[in-house]
């Protein structure tokens, strides 16, 4: 209903048509130059012949008509009803009319022009018709062209109103959009923390899973010590990843008012080799850094998680050296994997290692990986450190 309420050109929608408001303004635009043409024709219909009263009447009347036509051809309608006025008394309404339209939609060519047809045909109507009363002739000239240099300027200030309108409705419209974009990218980049969160905190624990389980698998001959022993650290890694899990679901939640627990830094990096260790890597590492700052110690873990984690996949017979610790104003991370060849999910194009150097580089450092001149594949992390 309130769309119906508003000017169909103001909707500026393609194809809109005329609103109920537009027919309600037509109506009473008609109405109006109705009863002023009628007014004015009363007034000066003793000055007319017959022939005179006919013409009249025939222009007015195409006047009125013509007035629908208005909003498409604003123009070409007020030079028609204008110049009409110039001979026909009952066109005087309509001509009032198509004055304020043209200068509410017409061009500025198309308002001079106009404007000077409406002067023109003020002072030929006034010379051509004069009143019976005892007014100047000088006086009802400068009235009939006062008439024009009002009309047009309300219909410009008209015109500036509605301009502001249709400026306020684009910027909305701008806004608006900007801010689903805003939304959009908020969504996609949670979608993408979420999917890296995911992948740091639970590959590595699958993963730990997927080297017990193979091996009771591949050993249908193990004693029930061993099987137990395999059992326990599958179910001790199983509980490790449930409350990973919940984990990043805390971190997730932070928005909603939740404190998300503290995620693993530099100073957890020991455990997660000893993790590693009794899964049954060969790791030696070599840890000279502690402490730190919290985002930089967090990428550390994540790197020498992620070295862990393809290693294991991919070269889970291989060993595997790593070493953190400090170079001149950086912090030197980096996981070598004593194998000649990694397979080709190990490489850049992994999603893991994509996901790795982003983080890096939010963190202010650099990644690096790929197979060294051993054919050893090495990931090195550089990041700030002080």
């Amino acid at each position: 209903m309130s769309r119906q309420m508003l000017p169909g050109a103001l909707l500026q929608e393609p194809g809109s048509k005329r609103t109920a408001r537009d027919w309600l303004v037509d109506v009473l635009m008609t109405l109006i130059a109705l009863t002023v043409g009628v007014l004015v024709y009363t007034e000066s219909e003793q000055a007319h012949s017959d022939f005179e009263d006919l013409i009249d009447l025939t222009l007015g009347v195409t006047s009125l008509i013509a007035l629908w036509w208005r909003r498409r051809w604003p123009g070409a309608i007020g030079i028609l009803i204008t110049a009409a006025s110039a001979f026909s008394a009952f066109s005087a309404g309509a001509a009032l009319i198509a004055l304020f339209n043209v200068a509410l939609r017409g061009t500025r060519r198309q308002i001079i022009t106009v404007t000077a047809v409406g002067i023109a045909g003020g002072i030929v109507y006034t010379v051509m018709y004069p009143t019976e009363d005892d007014v100047p002739l000088a006086i009802e000239l400068a009235f009939a062209v006062l008439i024009t240099l009002v009309v047009v300027p309300w219909g410009l200030f008209t015109r500036t109103q509605r301009d502001l309108v249709h400026t306020e409705r684009d910027r909305a419209k701008k806004a608006e959009a900007e801010q689903l974009a805003h939304v959009e990218a908020a969504r996609e980049a949670e979608r993408r923390r979420i999917a890296g969160e995911m992948h740091d905190v639970l590959a590595h624990r699958l993963s730990l899973l997927s080297v017990h389980a193979g091996a009771l698998e591949f050993r249908p001959d193990a004693t029930p010590a061993e099987i137990s022993e395999a059992a326990g650290v599958i179910r001790a890694t199983a509980t490790e990843a449930l409350r990973d899990l919940r984990d990043v679901i805390g971190v997730l939640r932070t928005s909603d008012g939740v404190t998300a627990p503290p995620q693993p830094t530099l100073d957890a990096i020991p455990a997660l080799v000893e993790e590693s260790r009794a899964a049954g890597m060969h790791v030696r590492a070599r840890i000279e850094a502690s402490g730190g700052e919290v985002m930089v110690g967090r990428t550390a873990y994540r790197v020498v998680q992620e070295g862990l984690t393809n290693a294991r996949k991919h070269a889970p017979a291989a060993a595997v050296e790593v070493t953190v610790g400090p170079s001149d104003a950086s912090l030197v991370v980096e996981v070598v994997s004593r194998k000649s060849a990694l397979a080709p999910e190990a490489g850049p194009g992994g999603s893991g290692l994509i996901g790795l150097t982003e983080r890096v580089a939010l963190a202010g450092g650099s990644l690096e990986h790929g197979p060294n001149r051993r054919g050893d594949f090495v990931l090195r992390a550089v990041l700030p450190w002080t």
